[in-house]
Parts: structure tokens; C-alpha cells; sequence
């Protein structure tokens, strides 16, 4: 099983939609029951909302539901936890080793440093542009497939007969 886990500031934008987006790729891929994928903050000033609308809408549009996410905010176990937590920015991934007590397994990372182009996801609350918000985080989500698979981490279903 591998465990991951997302986290953005406020739990919800950025690591929400990049948990749901996760789980709708590897259930496309027949791989869901190779994952335990979840999303956190590092802020507690979210904790119990629900997605914030314009991300939940933004997921809607490629037909994937967030349905029942509530805001939490990560623990220290978390790290014990996890094989893989995943930052949208540096600035997340520096509450995440503050929270944590350090990276001593490097396992921290933020989603885009698997892609072509490593770079910061920026907090669609604070710029509106929920369509790069979600074109960047499934870049990552992407990205970070294809890393696992080229290292043999987690493998592709063969389709049943007909598909």
C-alpha cells in the first residue's frame, strides 16, 4: 500500500483537489487498491470546512466528487504515516517539517518537483485562477504516477477482457 498524503495551508483548495484527483487517476488506472491517499494543512484555520466551492466546482467539471472532505490539519504521526506528503508550495513544505520535527526519511516534496517543470502551486484563494490551480495539480498528480511506475512502485492494471 502506498500511502499518501497532500497538504496546502488551509486543506481546502490545493491538497483536496489533488487528493481527489489522485484517487480518480489510479481508480481510472485499476490501481485504487495499490493507495491510501488523504490531503491536511499546516493551519488549523480551516479545519472542519468543507471545500472551498470554486475548488469543489473546478473537480465537478472533470467529474470528480470531493464529496465529505472536511478541512484537518496534519499531525506529527503523520510522517510515520505516510510514505509520500506532498506540498503544494515551499512554504507548506516548511510548515510540514516544523510540524513533522524535520524530513530525516525525505519524504517530503512538493507535487510539482516530479514534473518536467518544478515550481510552486500558487493558492488559488488568494488568485482566483482555480483552471491553473487544477491544471498544474493534475500535472503533478501525473508526474508523480509516472515517477512510481518507472520505479516499480505501483503497477498498472491490465483492462479485463473487452475493454
Amino acid at each position: 500500500m502506498i500511502r499518501i498524503l497532500f497538504v496546502c495551508y488551509g486543506n481546502i483548495c490545493r491538497s483536496p483537489m489533488g487528493e481527489f484527483i489522485l484517487k480518480d487517476l489510479v481508480r481510472r488506472q485499476g490501481m485504487e487498491d495499490q493507495f491510501l491517499i488523504a490531503s491536511a494543512a499546516v493551519s488549523a484555520e480551516e479545519t472542519g470546512n468543507p471545500v472551498y466551492p470554486p475548488a469543489r466546482r473546478k473537480l465537478q467539471e472533470h467529474g470528480i466528487s470531493c464529496e465529505g472532505k472536511r478541512a484537518v490539519q496534519m499531525v506529527k504521526s503523520d510522517y510515520a504515516r505516510y510514505d509520500y506528503l506532498l506540498a503544494a508550495e515551499e512554504r507548506n513544505l516548511s510548515g510540514m517539517k516544523r510540524i513533522a520535527g524535520g524530513d530525516p526519511e525525505r519524504k517530503m516534496f512538493r507535487l510539482l518537483d516530479f514534473s518536467d517543470r518544478p515550481r510552486n502551486i500558487a493558492d488559488p484563494w488568494y488568485t482566483g485562477d482555480f483552471d491553473t490551480a487544477y491544471c498544474e495539480i493534475r500535472e503533478g498528480c501525473e508526474a508523480f504516477l509516472h515517477y512510481l511506475k518507472q520505479q516499480g512502485i505501483c503497477k498498472e492494471k491490465a483492462a479485463p477482457d473487452g475493454q
